[in-house]
């Protein structure tokens, strides 16, 4: 079992393809970008994928084996490695303004990868020490808003027209960035404000969490300044930027033109299977840790990434998850291919 459980060390080549793009630099200065959007594609194509779910004592065994707890929390260190060691050669100069870019969008996407997505598993745990390296980990991406909204509010309004993450039929993913990106952090504003409100605390206290957040931030990007220079600071938001679009990405596929009913009490229908797509393409959910089998995900968001299950019912991506990222990125092949899905559901 365990050996077979070692694929999930798949993960861990993008933040190694950052590392030695960093250190070889010239063309392989994309080396995370080569692995997410150029090798997983290529070898998805080869790869079927699986429907297979786990019987419940394999199932319990798994949630309860520390071996996939422990590879979620290396992320951490080797995420702060990463940045500390690409602002050293950033210092180091001598870097065209390819490599630049490139080590700054390879940087990025382990950002996204290994700093958003896996703060969104941890996120999700009810340990103090769990939660607190899923806030760790936002930091890097500098949104760690995100740990407010997408627990409080995308979990509560998936697939309706009140969540800011879920993206609509016909709209293009450069637009629902900018929705999203401004809409979920001013949902997380009021959230906590809500929150604060009906305890009878003051939402202008250092008891609201955004407001720690926001300081939590800065200081983060005073202290690299101080250690790396000032100049260093634009790289970092670089780096942060790229990774916060990586997620909104992944938003932007896993939702797009599903609904849910509103009901004659003025109530959405519960979430269903049927308002995640999913991906079984075994690279892209080892890569991303099973973030692909989105709607086991809503349906019970504590369940653990090893053993989430596929439901026949849930709306299959006819690509993996980087693949559908890229297509999405050329609006009007994306709408020709998604489009043409969203209507097979309707009429089925």
């Amino acid at each position: 079992m365990f050996k077979k459980d070692t694929k999930y060390l798949i993960a861990y080549l993008a933040p190694l393809a950052a590392f030695a793009g960093i250190y070889y630099a010239g063309i392989w200065s994309l080396g995370a970008m080569y692995v997410g959007f150029v090798l997983i594609p290529i070898l998805e194509i080869f790869a079927k994928g699986t429907q297979e779910n786990f019987s419940e004592p394999v199932e319990a065994t798994k949630k309860e084996d520390r071996f996939f707890d422990v590879l979620l929390y290396l992320n951490l260190p080797i995420l702060y490695a990463l940045i500390v060691v690409y602002l050293l050669r950033i210092e180091a100069g001598g870097l065209s303004s390819f490599e630049i870019l490139g080590m700054t969008l390879s940087v990025g996407l382990v950002v996204g990868t290994v700093g958003i997505n896996v703060a969104h598993e941890l996120g999700h745990r009810t340990t103090w020490y769990e939660q607190l390296m899923a806030k760790s980990l936002l930091l890097s991406a500098l949104y760690m808003h995100f740990f407010i909204e997408h627990n409080r509010g995308h979990h509560k309004n998936v697939a309706t027209e009140k969540d800011p993450a879920t993206s609509r039929q016909g709209e293009a993913i450069y637009f629902f960035w900018i929705r999203s990106v401004f809409g979920s952090y001013w949902s997380a504003w009021k959230l906590e404000y809500r929150r604060l409100t009906k305890t009878g605390r003051s939402a202008f206290s250092w008891s609201n969490e955004m407001l720690r957040f926001q300081v939590i931030q800065l200081v983060y990007l005073f202290g690299m300044g101080l250690l790396f220079g000032w100049d260093k600071i634009p790289y970092l938001i670089g780096v942060a930027v790229t990774g916060f679009l990586l997620l909104e990405s992944v938003n932007y596929i896993e939702h797009y033109g599903l609904r849910r009913k509103l009901l004659e009490n003025g109530r959405y229908e519960t979430v269903k299977p049927q308002h995640s797509w999913n991906s079984n393409k075994e690279f892209g959910r080892i890569f991303l840790y099973e973030l692909t089998r989105h709607s086991d995900h809503h349906f019970k968001a504590s369940r653990k990434y090893q053993v989430l299950r596929h439901f026949d019912e849930s709306p299959q991506l006819p690509y993996g998850y980087p693949t559908s990222m890229l297509i999405a990125l050329i609006p009007p092949l994306w709408f020709k291919l998604m489009d043409k899905q969203l209507q097979r559901l309707q009429t089925a």
